[in-house]
């Protein structure tokens, strides 16, 4: 039974490739434009994924805490392969919004249930301590599946900018069968039923109940929104600093590669330094990142970023793994799907006010304003959880 357990992991492997191995990247704007959409459909788009996500964030952890990591994992791949093989067959804005939705609600559905079916798998296999390995080995695979599909979604819309997404509903189909054949954890075969003041129960026990995990909840919140506001920042970098537009996707490649083999030694980091050092120099390295490329307008400026993505590498694995450590099985995903919900909510706040700031002002100087924010915040919720966790030892 064990070895059938742990054959979950190579399966949440397979979820992780389907779902990250993004082949329509490197040319979706350029999509977009051919079905004659313009930029401000392209972001409003967007705004409804990330609007799909947020509604339902919270719920759809609740949701693999209630039904099972497995049902929802199944669901969630399944409308991620319509929502792709939706948009290989529309042509304009009606149909890339229903397609959009759909993918949506599949990310929401897998958000978090992977992470707490990861650990559920270990902690029954006796191997709870190793979460921040295999927890970075998948974000390791994430950020590999990405970097390699970058390079072969642009050979194919080399052909036509239809292809990558046609493969692309390929690719996301397999992640079915991987889920499909997941084996639940022992903790999670007993089905509870759904009520919503279930979910507001363990919303308010993580971000008011709990304190030491309401704050850890908070600073990884901030740092998850750091890192995803910096991807948002890379390409006008690159054309700010000349580099040609040839060698975007080499760098994006690289980028995401470094972030996997970041990702892979997490845990090794993480046991040197310890949990506080390791928080400090997230705290710092990830805003001076910001600041650093703000003050450099040359192609050396690309070392800054590399550095800048080797530290969201390690940061992932390790923090949720600190959280996966401060509540139950029954409750992880609602919780984990908390963090993501707060995430979404940081960036949905401070993502629209720094391009406006970039149109207003420039490029540098929303970097530099983002570096600043995100350091005070940071530094600021980490102060506090270290407080928290502190009185709470003493207690």
């Amino acid at each position: 039974m064990q070895h059938s357990l742990n054959s979950n992991i190579l399966k949440l492997y397979i979820i992780k490739i389907a779902k990250w191995f993004m082949l329509f990247m490197p040319i979706v704007v350029l999509f977009y434009e051919d079905n004659g959409l313009a930029m401000r459909h392209v972001f409003l788009l967007q705004a409804i994924y990330s609007v799909t996500i947020v509604i339902l964030e919270i719920p759809s952890g609740y949701f693999a805490d209630a039904l099972g990591r497995k049902s929802t994992l199944v669901i969630g791949t399944i409308m991620g392969f319509f929502g792709f093989l939706t948009y290989s067959f529309s042509y304009g804005f009606a149909g890339f919004l229903v397609a959009e939705i759909i993918l949506g609600i599949g990310q929401s559905l897998i958000s978090g249930a992977d992470s707490a079916m990861l650990y559920d798998t270990l902690q029954e296999s006796g191997k709870k301590e190793q979460y921040i390995k295999f927890e970075g080995r998948m974000v390791s695979i994430g950020n590999f599946a990405e970097a390699i599909a970058g390079v072969l979604g642009g050979l194919l819309a080399g052909v036509s900018l239809r292809y990558p997404y046609y493969a692309q509903t390929l690719v996301s189909f397999i992640g079915v069968p991987a889920a499909i054949l997941l084996i639940e954890p022992k903790k999670q075969r007993e089905v509870i039923k759904l009520k919503i003041n279930d979910i507001l129960k363990i919303v308010k026990y993580a971000l008011y109940d709990h304190k030491e995990l309401k704050w850890n909840i908070i600073y990884s919140s901030v740092i998850g929104a750091a890192t995803l506001t910096m991807a948002w920042f890379v390409q006008p970098y690159f054309e700010m600093i000349a580099l040609p537009v040839t060698l975007f996707g080499i760098f994006w490649t690289m980028l995401n590669l470094i972030v996997g083999v970041s990702a892979i030694f997490a845990h090794k980091i993480e046991f040197k330094l310890k949990q506080t050092k390791t928080l400090l120099w997230i705290t710092i390295l990830i805003p001076a990142g910001y600041i650093a490329i703000s003050r450099i307008q040359a192609l050396w400026g690309i070392g800054i970023l590399f550095i800048f993505y080797f530290v969201r590498g390690v940061a992932t694995p390790v923090l949720k793994d600190y959280i996966n450590k401060l509540c139950d099985s029954n409750i992880r995903a609602t919780v984990l799907s908390v963090r993501n919900f707060v995430i979404r909510i940081f960036f949905a706040i401070i993502g629209p006010f720094v391009g406006w700031y970039t149109d207003t002002f420039s490029l540098q100087a929303a970097l530099l304003l983002s570096g600043i924010i995100f350091f005070i915040v940071a530094a600021l919720t980490l102060v506090i959880y270290l407080k928290n966790r502190a009185m709470l030892k003493t207690m």
